[in-house]
């Protein structure tokens, strides 16, 4: 199922204007979640908006939103007062000004965004706009409205399309210098310097996203199949204290270990010769498995079996279709 666009409307580059539809590019939505259950049922629990001073339950037609000025004190505003000021969108993406990529401080990015051609026409205006983009070398900024709210969005070429970044206000950064003005000025020696950089450069590489796996995620998998197939659930080692006692002493050791494990880190990333690097799964909640056998009796069974290997070659559910958030 292709998924739903958060936003359609125009873009406009002075008196050039195309159709153009917005894709939310990030999903959080093949992260394993859970719900809230109750311990003695294994019923789901639900929530129920109720009065804080009578403890009873309130119906929808009677909530409405309130600002809070003092401990008991809130000024109410309706929802019709809140749609008299929202504002209208005009479903443009006006762009106001070009600038350098450089000059955006990455503490105002919010989350991106595809911008596409909608429809069949527009194709040529959207080219014209994209590559106008991408021959100044510069980020297009313009504004638009998502959910009554107007909001500052960062345009640049992406392959074939356009990648849209939400931008924050200024107000809702907060300084550094509040968090940052207690830190010690320290002299580093050029001992601890050198070591330091050596330690980088056995580290050093291109970023490739496919060799990460988010690693509490596959434990969680691996803990929700153990437990839908009857497995014991082994207990996790005890974590080190990680001090450090001499700093030069801790550098020298770090730099000695990384040595060491160079040609194992190569060889798990895939990068010795002749070997391809190992792609990472496409969804991780496909590597949820059906339960094998009835609940802890499927622990129980001749010792032929290995579970590891079963689980890995139980067949695999399809992955349910990816619904978009409304963007805002």
């Amino acid at each position: 199922m292709a998924p739903r666009a958060n936003w359609k409307g125009f873009l406009r580059l002075s008196l050039v204007t195309c159709p153009v539809a917005l894709y939310p590019a990030t999903s959080d939505t093949e992260k394993v979640s859970f719900n809230q259950i109750n311990r003695k049922t294994g019923h789901r629990i639900k929530y129920a908006k109720v009065d804080a001073d009578t403890g009873e339950e309130v119906a929808a037609e009677d909530i409405m939103k309130g600002y809070k000025v003092d401990t008991d004190t809130y000024i109410e505003v309706s929802k019709d007062e809140l749609e008299d000021i929202a504002l209208e969108s005009t479903r443009t993406i006006e762009i106001d000004e070009f600038v350098p990529k450089t000059d955006i401080d990455n503490r105002y990015l919010i989350r991106p965004y595809y911008l596409v051609p909608d429809g069949k026409v527009g194709h040529d205006a959207f080219a014209v706009i994209r590559e106008t983009i991408r021959s100044m070398n510069k980020v297009a900024i313009g504004r638009l409205v998502l959910t009554n709210r107007e909001h500052i969005i960062a345009l640049e070429p992406l392959d074939k399309g356009l990648m849209g970044t939400l931008l924050r206000y200024p107000y809702e950064v907060r300084s550094e210098k509040e968090y940052f003005e207690d830190i010690q000025d320290v002299k580093i020696t050029r001992d601890m310097l050198d070591l330091a950089r050596h330690i980088v450069e056995q580290k050093s590489g291109s970023f490739e996203p496919d060799q990460f796996e988010d690693r509490y995620e596959s434990a969680l998998i691996e803990l929700i199949n153990q437990k839908r197939n009857g497995l014991p659930i082994a207990k996790a080692a005890p974590k080190s204290s990680g001090n450090v006692i001499n700093l030069m002493d801790a550098l020298k050791r770090s730099l000695a270990g990384e040595k060491q494990s160079a040609p194992a880190a190569a060889r798990a990333t895939g990068k010795t010769k002749g070997k391809k690097p190992r792609k990472a799964a496409a969804g991780q909640r496909e590597m949820l498995l059906p339960i094998s056998g009835s609940g802890k009796r499927a622990a129980k069974q001749e010792p032929k079996q290995e579970p590891k290997q079963d689980l890995k070659k139980a067949e695999k559910p399809a992955r349910a279709p990816v619904r978009s958030r409304k963007a805002g």
